[in-house]
């Protein structure tokens, strides 16, 4: 399969190369320009497609949710008039009636208080009927409010009002004869209600009625029944044994069938707000739908996509030819223009070869207009910038070879100044002057440690021997006054630390301890101490001299672990006399140990004013005693 492949592309390749420039010209248009085009429109309009569906969501989601809200305060609407129905104690006393009223407190019942049930239908013109039924055998019915609960006895509903036990029960009722008319067959008049049923209790678990308070079922959802409409949108309900109400004769759902409308949205989750899309023949539509908890139904909206669709395809459409005949235009011109830029492409194409052949003073006579003049000019800059980097390279190769001068010059003045300390040493041992004498061997061996850097990485022994010829030669400054104390096992001399890392912590402890009187008239006690932590070996520093403040201790901690940009913008303006004390020695440490070892890794300051300083650095435990560590040296002698 491999060698067919290869072959086929061998073919391909010397098709090509026969091909003349024009052609390629004309199919680099066809290939690389117009299927980007289509790839790019199609992408494009992909796009538009799915923000057209995504602001049509947006748009018509809220008008769900404004007729939600609508449904909501029909709801609450009749929930309160409920409420209001009952809160007459004399309709409760009515209701139960230990016996038949009087002609005179019926007059006075009908006077007051039945007048006040009729005004809560009168005040609230989307409430259809208030009606209360009871089952109590004094009481007489009072249309068209106050009925025997026997009329109702038989219906679907009244079983889970009473299961429902004073709870409100919601119920669509469908093709609802007039309760006044239910009897009278003749009557074919039906209409559809939204009911609020509920178990009257008085007391709590008396049973005392039903209360059913109605609203037509156009009043109570507007939208899916408004003859007003958009035509590219209608709202429908689907209780919950799956009914759907709306204006079914509208000329919208021509084309819907709703049943399958119904299985389709039945297939998609509906917990809460959902969203999907359908189509019906060639016409794609989309639906949304929210819940309306209180009745246990769902208020769906059906908007048409087939008007923005369309016009979406039309101009993608129009861009695609568009874009085709441009591209045909531009082949034709391209194929004519060839012979004049295929002039000026040999002559760039000599003064090519030429170069291959070492001649770098090439003059290119081309003036700058066009792709291939633009070539030419980028070519001169080339090779003016070819000659300069020549230049550049013999003067750096130059540069080398006099800082490798240099350093040998270094070197022999190193060992001058060895040779010098050498010779003053041994001119103060015979002048008998030995304080002198070892003043002058600890310098010699702090220089020689300094200047001889031939590895990152000492031994802790090393540091340390490094450690106490600067705590001598700064012992002959302060008079004796600063005492270095090691704790430092033996089995740990052989740590891995990095050079010259331990000595600004000790440079630090003795500058910034020795600030105070005290200080200065009693000394400083400086302790070295190290011991091993899990895979860590920790090594402290600490002084009893000045200490510092919690307001300098935290900046000292905030300059340690700045990264450098901020650091240098908020401190590099300082002078030099300013950064002896601004923590730059503390950082660059932090900044060696965490580029070898890692950013777990580090020093950490602890100091209170007038008491103590103590600097803790964490290494990663690295014994450079042929890989043994403390203990198994032990064990093994």
């Amino acid at each position: 399969m491999a060698n067919v492949l290869r072959k086929w592309r061998m073919r391909l390749t010397q098709v090509t190369n026969r091909i003349s420039i024009q052609v390629k010209l004309i199919g680099a248009y066809i290939f690389i320009i117009l299927i980007p085009i289509i790839l790019f429109s199609w992408y494009l309009f992909n796009g538009f497609y799915q923000n057209t569906i995504q602001e049509t969501l947006k748009k018509n989601q809220y008008l769900l949710e404004s007729e939600k809200a609508n449904i909501l305060n029909n709801i609450e609407t009749m929930g309160r008039t409920a409420q209001l129905s009952i809160a007459d104690r004399e309709v409760i006393n009515y209701l139960q009636s230990v016996r038949e009223l009087e002609v005179p407190e019926l007059v006075d019942f009908n006077m007051n208080t039945f007048s006040n049930l009729q005004r809560l239908m009168f005040n609230n013109p989307n409430i259809t009927n208030v009606r209360l039924f009871t089952d109590n055998p004094r009481t007489r019915e009072i249309w068209p409010v106050i009925f025997n609960e026997s009329r109702i006895e038989g219906r679907a509903w009244y079983k889970n009002v009473l299961a429902k036990k004073g709870t409100v029960w919601w119920e669509i009722l469908q093709d609802e004869k007039d309760i006044m008319q239910r009897e009278n067959g003749d009557s074919e008049l039906t209409w559809t209600y939204v009911s609020l049923l509920r178990e009257i209790y008085y007391p709590n678990d008396t049973h005392v009625g039903i209360l059913q308070v109605d609203m037509l079922i156009d009043k109570f959802f507007q939208k899916a029944f408004s003859p007003i409409q958009d035509g590219q949108s209608h709202m429908l309900v689907v209780d919950r044994l799956g009914r759907i109400f709306t204006d079914k004769g509208n000329q919208f759902f021509k084309d819907i069938n709703l049943e399958q409308l119904h299985r389709d949205w039945d297939t998609h989750p509906h917990e809460g707000a959902t969203s999907f899309t359908f189509t019906v023949g060639d016409a794609p539509y989309l639906c949304l739908s929210t819940p309306i908890d209180q009745l246990g139904a769902h208020l769906l909206n059906v908007v048409s996509l087939e008007t923005p669709v369309t016009q979406i395809k039309h101009t993608r459409n129009l861009f695609i030819a568009a874009a085709v005949v441009l591209i045909a235009l531009l082949s034709i011109i391209t194929y004519f223009l060839q012979s004049l830029i295929l002039k000026k492409l040999s002559i760039l194409r000599d003064s090519m070869k030429k170069v291959r052949r070492g001649d770098l003073n090439v003059q290119i006579d081309m003036d700058a207009g066009g792709e291939v003049g633009e070539l030419a000019h980028h070519f001169r800059q080339m090779l003016k910038k070819m000659n300069e980097l020549i230049v550049e390279a013999v003067n750096k190769q130059a540069a080398t070879k006099e800082a490798e001068l240099n350093s040998l010059k270094n070197q022999i003045d190193a060992h001058f100044l060895y040779n010098t300390l050498e010779n003053l040493k041994m001119l103060a041992e015979v002048e008998e002057q030995y304080v002198i004498s070892d003043a002058l061997t600890s310098l010699g061996a702090l220089m020689r440690y300094s200047l001889k850097w031939s590895n990152d990485h000492v031994r802790l022994r090393d540091e340390i021997q490094h450690i106490q010829n600067y705590i001598a030669i700064m012992n002959i400054r302060y008079d004796d006054k600063l005492e270095l104390k090691l704790d430092i096992p033996e089995g740990y001399q052989e740590q891995e630390v990095l050079k010259m890392s331990l000595q600004p912590l000790v440079e630090n402890a003795v500058k910034h301890g020795m600030n105070t009187d005290r200080a200065r008239r009693e000394g400083i006690e400086i302790l070295i101490r190290a011991c091993q932590k899990n895979d860590a070996m920790l090594i402290e520093v600490t002084d009893d001299g000045a200490g510092m403040s919690p307001e300098k201790l935290g900046e000292l901690h905030e300059k340690i672990s700045m990264e450098d940009a901020p650091f240098y913008n908020k401190y590099g303006h300082k002078s030099t006399g300013d950064n002896e004390g601004n923590g730059i020695g503390l950082r660059n440490v932090t900044q060696r140990i965490k580029m070898y070892y890692g950013n777990e890794y580090g020093i950490h300051v602890e100091s209170a004013e007038g008491a103590y300083t103590q600097v803790r650095m964490k290494l990663p435990y690295l014994i450079l005693s042929g890989g043994l560590s403390v203990d198994e040296k032990i064990a093994y002698r």
